[in-house]
């Protein structure tokens, strides 16, 4: 299975590549991708350096235009996508489809991936993409159970890739309806889940830390903690029980998904790639997490009836996850 790993600069590409990813996704600087955040992302020369030092290193670089394309801004995904295939990246990850039809009318021999926020959730939908725009590979929706996602390979026309390590999201794959209730903007079209914009962080007098997203207050943080970057859905807020008042998480608590004790079916059911999350991540992190998966596919690979994940694994992941950890998100649920 091929490791793909995420850059949201060019330290943490190389700390992707340095440390064993078999492919490499980045976005522009702009909205035309999911993690649009300010100090994020590549300029055109800056990806014409993150390519160099892919492909000198046989490492894949993909470029992710994975929001959906505004009418009063289509150039600048069409901007994007020739800038795609000026750089002959080894693919395009998009869910608009007329950014899809755009790029395979424009340039057939561009490599097209729907992205996870494309929502393909089964074999008739993976045909359409495939039939309409030749699509190469899919990347799989964590709404999925395990035996669905089996399902899927043997009858999916393209390959098929998970999502392996990284952030949990109570929405349907970025379609984040509360973001753009108290922000107006969506990360769909606005490329962030909490516009920088909207953000704000206020020092309290006991050196405490409030955090707000468009006014709305979203944590309060004690001296002690450190402060989260405010998303709606991960605040804290008073939630009164017949009993009492409590502060909690009352939309979700931050998790994290490790599936490293799936890689064995995971290959064997045919997933043709593993994914991790986190282009808002840093370079330490991209280069912790990518080393550990890269020694464990090479272990499986190397003795799949025995591969179990090393506990020294395990807990330098813990370390890194946010919150808890949880097998494959919503893929561990039952056949449905």
């Amino acid at each position: 299975m091929e490791l793909v790993c995420p850059a949201g600069n060019y330290p943490s590409l190389k700390a992707a590549v340095d440390n064993g990813a078999d492919a490499v996704y980045i976005g522009f600087r702009d909205n035309t991708n999911a993690r649009h955040f300010a100090g994020l992302n590549f300029t055109d020369q800056r990806a014409i350096k993150a390519l160099d030092y892919a492909r000198n290193n046989n490492v894949r670089l993909f470029v992710a235009i994975n929001t959906y394309a505004q009418a009063d801004q289509w150039s600048r995904w069409q901007y994007a996508v020739d800038a795609c295939a000026d750089l002959q990246v080894s693919a395009l990850i998009a869910a608009d489809m007329g950014v899809m039809a755009y790029a395979c009318e424009k340039y057939p021999e561009l490599s097209l991936h729907l992205s996870v926020q494309g929502s393909a959730t089964n074999a008739a939908a993976l045909e359409l993409y495939h039939q309409q725009f030749n699509i190469r590979r899919a990347v799989l929706p964590r709404v999925l159970s395990l035996k669905q996602v089996q399902a899927l390979v043997k009858k999916s026309p393209v390959e098929l890739e998970v999502f392996a390590f990284g952030s949990l999201c109570i929405m349907a794959e970025g379609r984040c309806l509360l973001s753009s209730y108290v922000t107006g903007e969506s990360p769909n079209t606005a490329g962030a889940c909490s516009p920088a914009s909207a953000v704000r962080w206020e020092q309290r007098a006991n050196g405490g830390m409030d955090t707000r997203l468009n006014g709305v207050l979203i944590d309060r943080f004690s001296a002690y903690e450190q402060a989260g970057y405010p998303t709606l859905c991960k605040g804290r807020f008073k939630v009164q029980s017949e009993a009492e008042e409590k502060i909690v998480h009352a939309l979700e608590e931050p998790t994290s998904l490790n599936t490293l004790n799936l890689i064995p079916q995971l290959s064997e059911m045919g997933i043709s790639a593993v994914k991790i999350e986190g282009r808002q991540r840093s370079p330490a992190y991209v280069a912790a997490v990518t080393r550990i998966w890269r020694e464990a596919l090479d272990a499986c690979k190397a003795n799949k009836n025995e591969f179990q994940p090393e506990g020294r694994w395990m807990a330098e992941l813990s370390k890194l996850s946010e919150g808890s950890q949880t097998t494959l998100g919503a893929y561990s649920r039952p056949w449905q």
